[in-house]
């Protein structure tokens, strides 16, 4: 792998150890010190992740117009580093959704112009490795990040609060490892000059296999919503306050460990039977969740959770590359992200709505249904009208 690539893998692995120590303990902030209720942060996660979709168009489109890719990620990722410092701080659930908004924007600006980038720095042949590599690490930061929430709430007698400000520093290193490691290419990969798409138009020559593929990311997104619902189910479940994050370390483990083999198993037998698979195991996940009565059924359920992320996350990444041409590879990542953050946001907003009325059991098994449904519908419909 170029060393591009890896500088952007271990961007995304610092900023995730700051993220996710962060999101593995905000629930808790949110339902025990400020009292929000679940409904509140499914619409909290749903709005945040939908922000960062609309603002992945732009971004992605911009990185298109301008011919440069890099600087639209610094500016992202350094924005989510300046917000880290806010949610400690945070008196109200206002100040945390003014902080998960801003972050998310950041989240947005960096995503599209990052993942066309990763295309413009390896050949066709060797996307899904490189998918797969940026992932496992982004992944190895996701486990991380709570393990240090875990060590930190024993430290610090369990204040939230003041657990929060570990995650300022990696946030830090990640803008740096960004700015020093990655040099951008002068242009995208591929023979020859191409004319520069105008801003938000460029989605007019995207071809009909990028649109098959976006319609296939959001139905499978409408089967899966916010991995907050998971840290509720093991509050829910009896794990103690300090151990809570535990479920997002078991996660991100498995899916940091099979995320680099299934890309780079992607690049010898196709995307098509790996993602039938991550729709099978989504569906296994969440019937254990919703039938969960232990701790350690739901660490069970986190583990193939993490599993059917590892089984598709990347694919999909990989698959909005290979449909899109290189000079629209900005605006197709961000158009896909968009389209796949409003199936989050209803399925997150959903899922809230569901676990306020009738419980975790009757929220998991609706995913477990849409996410068969999905599964059903790679086996049955013709293979030009799905991911190959």
């Amino acid at each position: 792998m170029p060393r591009g690539i890896w500088a952007l893998g271990l961007c995304s692995m610092f900023m995730d150890i700051s993220s996710e120590l962060v999101h593995s303990l905000l629930p808790v902030l949110l339902s025990t010190v400020l009292g929000a209720s679940m409904l509140t942060i499914g619409l909290i996660e749903g709005v945040a992740e939908a922000t960062a979709s609309l603002a992945k168009v732009f971004s992605g489109s911009l990185s298109d117009r301008l011919g440069r890719r890099k600087p639209l990620a610094v500016l992202g990722y350094g924005l989510a580093a300046l917000t880290k410092p806010v949610f400690p701080l945070a008196a109200s659930v206002a100040w945390v959704f003014f902080a998960r908004f801003v972050d998310r924007i950041g989240k947005g600006i960096r995503g599209a112009p990052r993942d066309a980038l990763i295309a413009d720095l390896v050949p066709a042949e060797r996307r899904g490795a490189a998918y797969g590599l940026r992932q496992s690490l982004d992944s190895v930061g996701a486990f991380v990040g709570p393990a240090l929430a875990i060590l930190a709430m024993g430290w610090f007698a369990g204040d939230v609060q003041v657990v929060m400000w570990v995650a300022v520093l990696p946030a830090l290193l990640a803008v740096a490892v960004l700015v020093l490691g990655v040099k951008e290419p002068t242009t995208p990969a591929g023979p020859g000059e191409r004319p520069r798409p105008g801003l938000l138009y460029g989605w007019r020559a995207l071809p009909a296999g990028f649109w098959r593929v976006s319609a296939f990311g959001a139905v499978f997104t409408l089967a899966r919503f916010s991995e907050a619902f998971l840290i509720l189910k093991a509050g829910q479940s009896g794990l103690a306050l300090q151990w809570i994050p535990l479920v997002m370390i078991v996660m991100n483990v498995v899916y940091a460990l099979s995320a680099y083999p299934v890309g780079w198993l992607s690049d010898r037998l196709g995307p098509r039977r790996l993602l039938l698979a991550g729709c099978l195991v989504l569906t296994g996940a969440d019937v254990v969740l919703a039938s969960a009565t232990s701790s350690t059924v739901v660490l069970v359920g986190a583990a193939l959770w993490g599993l059917h992320m590892g089984l598709t996350q990347g694919l999909l990444a990989r698959l909005v590359a290979d449909a899109a041409p290189p000079e629209l590879r900005g605006t197709a990542f961000g158009i896909f992200n968009l389209v796949t953050g409003v199936a989050l946001f209803l399925a997150s907003a959903i899922a809230g709505g569901l676990w306020s009325l009738f419980g975790a059991a009757v929220t998991f098994l609706t995913g477990a249904g849409l996410a068969a449904a999905v599964a059903l519908a790679l086996l049955v419909v013709p293979a030009r009208g799905q991911p190959r």
